[in-house]
């Protein structure tokens, strides 16, 4: 008797996946929920483990390969019933997809092709890609938007695979308001790379980017063509924030089993900021303004596959040493390609540190449909006057990048006087003031 492997349930939005590698060959002893084969999608990598213990039967679907849930990817089969066969054909399905893209050899996982690609199409009579999904044939999530904004779908430029329209799509195309015909002279078709000479080719290294990085390109081009984007800068005083962690670094983390950084501060000080500037914490939705009264804070985190941003969830009912616990649990995921989907979704604001790389000043990009991400940097002593005197000081650049559409210059301004108060007077942070 055998078991069927399936394509799990992928999180909201995630259509499709890329088969990154498999675990175990045909004919290898498996245990159950022993991890069998590694998943790829636009957002997180995850693994499928054996739903029996067994034998590795057939694989039908190679690596590289597109597949969407619930799809057959192999079979668990009794011990000693011959699971060591030949891959089996692949499914109709995955065999049209193959046949797709043909004229493209069969990548690795870090070089699958990604779902929603960054090239667009233009809307003016040019022919869209070969094997473009049909104007009617859109994803529940695209109906539904559709249905509750009147945006027709078929008249959208779908950066989804062969021209498909994904929710990102129509939520940017909400946002735009009613689409207005372009003169064909605007059209712009992407510029193919001019041919490198000889000598250099033979020394480049061509490697398609994975599927996160190819999101994160698109989302952030996404942002900078959608959004009003602005950023403004102040700096704050560290003096008070270092001195507090050196004095209680030690009895916090014997107590709380976590150490004591820079981000529980910067995240409370953010949320009072954003209570007193709401705006920030709001989006554009269509024609109205959607103001989030709850406080889901994401921090970027890099990993050696590209930023990802884990959420922080109710920051505004957690403690700081709840905050740090949280903090520390998603960056120990994000190093291990263990994160869920559903832990990146959901932002109201974002907070990135460049500092921890040695940057010392920036401009993020928002974090689409986000109206607000601070940038912070690394801290150096400067100069600075106190009391008629000049001392040396740690100093950091906080940056603000906002969407101007929604958040006003004196509001951005003020958010960030209201995070600079809180952090070089962080009794304000204990006291909610």
């Amino acid at each position: 008797m055998a078991t069927d492997i399936l394509v799990p349930t992928l999180g909201e939005s995630v259509s499709e996946a890329t088969i990154g590698r498999w675990f175990k060959k045909p004919g290898d002893t498996v245990a159950a929920d022993e991890p069998l084969v590694e998943l790829e999608t636009d957002k997180v990598t995850l693994e499928v483990n054996a739903p029996a213990a067994g034998e590795l039967g057939e694989i039908l679907v190679q690596d590289g390969e597109t597949v969407e849930p619930g799809a057959l990817l192999g079979s668990i089969v009794e011990a000693g019933a011959g699971g060591a066969k030949a891959p089996a054909k692949p499914a109709p399905k995955a065999e049209a997809k193959a046949q797709s893209r043909s004229e493209t050899p069969k990548q690795t996982a870090e070089e699958a092709p990604a779902r929603e690609s960054a090239a667009a199409y233009g809307n003016h009579g040019e022919a869209a890609p070969a094997g473009a999904r049909p104007s009617g044939d859109h994803g529940p999530a695209v109906a539904k938007l559709a249905r509750e904004s009147g945006v027709d779908p078929s008249s959208i430029n779908g950066s989804g695979k062969d021209g498909r329209v994904t929710k990102g799509d129509m939520l940017a195309a909400v946002a735009k308001g009613p689409a207005q015909p372009a003169p064909a002279k605007e059209a712009r078709p992407t510029l193919p790379r001019a041919p490198s000479v000889p000598d250099d080719a033979a020394r480049e290294e061509r490697v398609r980017m994975t599927k996160l990085r190819q999101t994160i390109a698109r989302r952030l081009k996404d942002a900078q063509d959608t959004a009003a984007m602005l950023t403004t800068f102040n700096d704050v005083d560290m003096s008070a924030v270092m001195a507090m962690r050196a004095q209680y670094k030690d009895i916090f983390e014997k107590k709380h089993g976590t150490k004591l950084g820079f981000m529980g501060f910067f995240t409370k000080a953010v949320i009072g900021a954003l209570k007193d500037v709401p705006a920030v914490n709001a989006e554009i939705d269509g024609q109205d303004i959607v103001y989030k009264n709850y406080y889901h804070v994401g921090i970027a985190v890099g990993t050696d596959k590209g930023l990802v941003v884990p959420v922080v969830r109710d920051a505004d009912d957690l403690s700081i040493a709840g905050i740090e616990k949280k903090i520390a649990g998603f960056g120990k995921k994000a190093r291990e390609g263990k994160l869920s989907i559903d832990e990146m979704q959901g932002g109201t604001f974002t907070i990135t540190n460049g500092g921890i790389y040695g940057s010392l000043m920036s401009t993020p990009i928002l974090n689409a449909p986000q109206s607000g991400i601070l940038g912070m940097h690394r801290i150096e002593e400067r100069p600075v006057v106190r009391a008629g005197k000049i001392e040396a000081r740690p100093m950091m650049y906080l940056a603000l990048s906002y969407d101007h559409r929604i958040v006003d210059g004196k509001e951005a301004v003020t958010f960030l006087v209201r995070v600079k108060e809180a952090l070089e007077d962080p009794a304000r942070l204990v006291l909610d003031l």
